[in-house]
């Protein structure tokens, strides 16, 4: 599930305490379970509980964006794509009342905005074998733009939690799974049985992308990895085990790849705040801290940057863009 940027407060927790932070302005924060005036949080993120207006003053694509929607759908008028889209929305929203659905989440396009991915569209290129997973794709904005840009559609795997958001993904794109024959599986990353660190498949034979069981059937099979706006969402401790797992799933190859975008901070902790009469909280990696998770998950070469983010009410927050990539030492 693709989730807008989370703006954070500048100033750095300090050990063992909060960071007030007026989170009623940034309603993705999410670590907590339970239903508060309309509103559910769960482990997976944020869903409105009552029939809550969608605000349509909320649309807006930029160039690249709006380029890329007309190309894919063929509607080429601004007008008719606005009302196309909204439309794909509010079926969304009754079917899903996420967050993301709600503020157009689904349409920004963050894959080809990272500084590595024209180096993965390379790899694609160079390996008639390799495989691309996008990990939390929502309607599969991402994957299809790297399939638009030239990764092939058979080569290219989705996952998120439902079904339905890729289907979603055929009435947004205005496409059918034969006419965009790429994969999805629908599951949840958090479930061992869905995706863990633990050895899966031993066979070195590459695998049958249409009958995939889970993402443990991809162990050391993927070359790349896009996981944007889906860690933030959990615990540290979630976090953490998610790494070991996204990492099994990777070649152990020189040059194989998990790369992505987050909400971070410059110092790592727990950011807490008040949420509609309650505390929330959200735990933040700093790129040293994010980069070291990935170190000891492997044989990584890691990148990770903060990015300052400025609200529509001139608060500073942060997004980490990082990359973490094997690096195989060689024995000459």
């Amino acid at each position: 599930m693709h989730l807008l940027v989370i703006c954070l407060p500048t100033t750095a927790p300090s050990e063992g305490s909060s960071v007030s932070a007026d989170v009623a302005r940034y309603p993705n924060y999410i670590q907590m379970n339970g239903i508060i005036h309309g509103i559910q949080y769960s482990s997976w993120g944020m869903t409105f509980t009552s029939n809550i207006p969608l605000d349509p003053s909320l649309y807006g694509l930029d160039h690249a964006a709006l380029e890329f929607f007309q190309q894919q759908t063929g509607i080429t008028e601004e007008d008719d794509l606005k009302h196309h889209i909204l439309a794909v929305q509010a079926k969304a929203f009754a079917a899903a009342q996420y967050h993301c659905i709600y503020n157009f989440g689904f349409t920004r396009l963050r894959i080809s905005k990272h500084p590595k991915y024209q180096s993965v569209l390379q790899l694609g290129r160079d390996c008639r074998s390799a495989l691309l997973l996008d990990l939390g794709c929502c309607f599969g904005n991402d994957a299809r733009k790297a399939v638009a840009d030239g990764w092939p559609t058979a080569r290219m795997i989705s996952t998120d939690l439902r079904q339905e958001f890729w289907d979603l993904g055929h009435v947004l794109f205005r496409s059918t799974p034969t006419s965009f024959p790429s994969h999805f599986i629908a599951g949840d990353c958090l479930d061992p049985a869905f995706l863990s660190s633990e050895s899966g498949s031993t066979s070195q034979s590459p695998p049958d992308l249409s009958s995939l069981a889970s993402l443990n059937d991809l162990h050391g099979k993927l070359t790349a990895v896009h996981a944007t706006s889906i860690f933030h969402l959990f615990s540290a401790e979630q976090q953490a085990s998610l790494v070991r797992a996204v990492a099994a799933l990777l070649s152990p190859v020189s040059g194989s790849i998990v790369f992505g975008s987050h909400v971070g901070h410059p110092k790592q902790g727990t950011i807490r705040g008040e949420m509609f009469g309650v505390m929330v909280e959200m735990y933040c990696y700093d790129p040293e801290s994010w980069n070291k998770l990935w170190e000891d998950a492997g044989p990584f070469k890691t990148e990770a940057v903060l990015k300052e983010v400025i609200a529509p009410n001139g608060e500073i927050g942060w997004r980490m863009v990082w990359s973490a990539t094997i690096s195989m030492k060689s024995n000459v």
